[in-house]
């Protein structure tokens, strides 16, 4: 039992942290996106590697364009923030050089990101409230579970609203179908009339 619940535990520990190395040419930008629940606390740790002939700046920002973060000639620091929705958000990091391209070496980007229980700081949480150690692990386990239901809960939400969709847009093509059929009835239902009045006009026919 208990190796089934740390396997179920993995792959939302793997998802609640974001690590990532990467280098920036100069006078360019990058961006990094990453879908995040709502009311989840968002944490990160960057590092740039230092040239004088370059100035970074780091923004990051929600599918709305509100800015969350921002820090202009920014080499090594820490931010965090909340979400307010379910939303799509932005980690862009943007250097800039009066030097040309080819002229200044790209800059090494270091990017730490964790959000629900991974970003949480149970060592300061049992300072303040003289947890034990055990208590702080069944708290930190607590936190977990709930992730675990909020990440159930919002699957079936979107299940449901991708049933309900389908279910419309099924009922939408059966009407259509429907309509088209009465079209089809209706436009040969008028041209065999029209054809038997062209061929009474020309005696063809009695």
């Amino acid at each position: 039992m208990a190796r089934f619940t740390a396997l179920l535990l993995l792959p939302v520990l793997i998802e609640s942290v974001f690590s990532i190395s990467f280098f920036l040419p100069v006078n360019s930008r990058k961006c990094l996106r990453e879908e995040i629940h709502k009311d989840v606390l968002v944490t990160g740790e960057y590092e740039i590697s230092d040239d004088s002939n370059t100035k970074t700046n780091l923004k990051i920002t929600d599918s709305s364009g509100h800015t969350l973060y921002s820090k202009e000639d920014a080499t090594k620091g820490k931010f965090a923030f909340t979400t307010e929705d379910y939303d799509m958000f932005e980690v862009c990091f943007e250097s800039k050089s009066h030097m040309g391209t080819g002229k200044v070496g790209d800059q090494l980007v270091n990017l730490d990101m964790k959000h629900g229980v991974e970003a949480k700081n149970y060592e300061e949480i049992a300072k303040v409230e003289k947890l034990k150690p055990l208590e702080v692990e069944l708290r930190r386990l607590e936190d977990l579970s709930e992730s675990i239901v909020n990440d159930f809960a919002y699957m079936k939400k979107r299940e449901e609203e991708m049933r309900d969709t389908n279910e419309s847009t099924n009922t939408r093509v059966l009407y259509f179908s429907i309509f088209s059929m009465c079209c089809l009835i209706g436009l040969a239902t008028w041209q065999v009339f029209y054809l038997r009045r062209f061929f009474k006009a020309k005696k063809l026919i009695e």
